[in-house]
């Protein structure tokens, strides 16, 4: 697996775990990172880890008020914690995240969904970016 994928798979993690600790998305970085440090077993969480998870802390009350606003017929607490977490930094990495290609962060929330989510999530994921993806240079300008 590539080291990008490794690392949005570890962000996902982090933003999953944070949900269900009802905690900060930062105060479970940190754990992680306390944790890679003292035990030789766990991950390292590298820069890419740390940059997807910060970002999506600091732009996270417009991430859930766009998914609020356009995942259609779904709330955001009734969603599934995978999906939500998924499209959470989906969302973040293809609007505010300029190096990497929009194709490559929907299709990495896609693969992830895929691996951790139910069968209909891939389509609702690859979905609900598509439309991000269409509506990102409004969306960047009101942000």
């Amino acid at each position: 697996m590539a080291a990008r994928s490794k690392a949005r798979k570890r962000a996902f993690q982090i933003l999953f775990e944070a949900d269900q600790r009802d905690e900060g998305v930062q105060t479970v970085l940190a754990d992680w990172i306390r944790h890679s440090r003292s035990d030789d077993r766990q991950p390292p969480v590298n820069e890419y880890t740390m940059q997807l998870v910060e970002g999506y802390a600091q732009h996270v009350a417009r991430i859930d008020e766009l998914i609020a606003t356009y995942a259609v017929d779904w709330d955001l607490d009734r969603m599934p914690v995978a999906d939500r977490n998924i499209v959470r930094l989906g969302a973040y990495e293809l609007i505010w995240e300029d190096e990497t290609p929009d194709a490559v962060c929907i299709d990495e929330a896609v693969q992830l969904a895929k691996e951790f989510s139910t069968d209909d999530s891939p389509a609702f994921v690859n979905g609900l970016l598509g439309r991000f993806k269409d509506l990102k240079p409004k969306l960047r300008r009101e942000a």
